[in-house]
């Protein structure tokens, strides 16, 4: 029969105190028992983990282990000392240890905690001392974290999305209401839709992080929308009613008399929602249109003559 080395198969050392049992067996029944894991041979990994914490987690059991472990090394052929059929050792519920409770444990322990040994290795049962062992581990599933792209407009007004998501458990189908007023950055919170619990542990939650692309119309700057304002030069210098997009319809704008290249227009609340709502803003762009005849060209040789203007009369040149 092979000797276990309880303490390499729960990776500590021989010196460990209750609490490293403890967190080195929390650690590795989550991540081996067969209801949760996908380790290769977990059952049989999870089998170990269990059979070396029933020992190590009790001061006398430990300390009789201890005892004959002086002389042995994980591998080897182990056979108990005359007498030791004879000693009394109890399960984790404080009751004697019994051929069934036993089902699950190696030869090697059945010889040195059986009561005379001779419990035959059986498949994984989950009784009690499993079970109770397990509870231990209770843990809520992870959160997951994942980005969701939307269109400006989208931001504006809201919407609802139905996607596909992969998760370590396989792919998901996933509904969520994108609320008006989103931004880049934000996220949505979808409770119980993260990673699986261990040991009936709620899930965890998921997390949508908003992405707002780029629009060919407009950009954005936090929750202000821009928009640039293209006009003529005779609207810019006498003025005009322009009617300017915005997310949320068509609106009149006056430009007055004089208008600059660069200057910003505000159109308030007409940017994102949000309290308090973003505001637009159109950047006038003075655009010159191209004389392409010759009465086009004489009406630009017209305004310079009636209009004498150097827009670079302050260059030191």
């Amino acid at each position: 029969m092979e000797y276990k080395d309880y303490y390499a198969i729960l990776g500590i050392d021989k010196k460990a105190n209750d609490d490293d049992i403890k967190k080195a067996y929390r650690r590795l029944a989550r991540k081996y028992h067969p209801d949760v894991s996908k380790e290769k041979n977990a059952e049989e990994q999870f089998k170990d983990v269990q059979e070396a914490y029933e020992v190590l987690k009790d001061p006398k059991k430990r300390e009789a282990y201890d005892t004959l472990g002086s002389n042995w090394k994980g591998g080897q052929d182990f056979r108990p000392p005359p007498g030791w059929e004879g000693a009394q050792f109890y399960s984790s519920d404080g009751g004697q240890f019994s051929q069934e409770d036993m089902a699950g444990f190696s030869d090697f322990f059945s010889q040195l905690f059986g009561a005379g040994g001779g419990a035959r290795r059986g498949g994984f049962r989950h009784h009690q001392g499993f079970d109770q062992g397990f509870q231990e581990v209770k843990q809520r599933g992870a959160d997951q974290n994942a980005k969701i792209a939307i269109s400006l407009s989208d931001a504006f007004h809201g919407t609802s999305r139905t996607f596909q998501l992969r998760m370590p458990d396989g792919v998901r189908t996933i509904k969520v209401t994108i609320p008006a007023g989103s931004m880049t950055g934000q996220k949505l919170r979808l409770a119980g839709q993260g990673g699986q619990g261990i040991g009936g542990a709620p899930a965890g939650d998921l997390y949508l992080e908003i992405e707002v692309q780029p629009d060919s119309l407009y950009s954005l700057q936090g929750r202000d929308v821009y928009i640039t304002l293209p006009v003529t030069p005779w609207e810019a210098a006498l003025g005009a009613d322009i009617k300017v997009p915005t997310l949320g319809g068509a609106v009149g704008m006056k430009l007055a008399p004089g208008a600059q290249a660069g200057q910003k227009l505000r159109l308030k609340g007409r940017g994102l929602p949000g309290n308090p709502a973003g505001d637009q803003y159109a950047i006038v762009q003075i655009i010159v249109p191209a004389a392409h005849t010759p009465e086009q060209k004489k009406l630009y040789e017209e305004m310079a003559t009636a209009m004498p203007f150097n827009p670079r009369k302050d260059w030191p040149v």
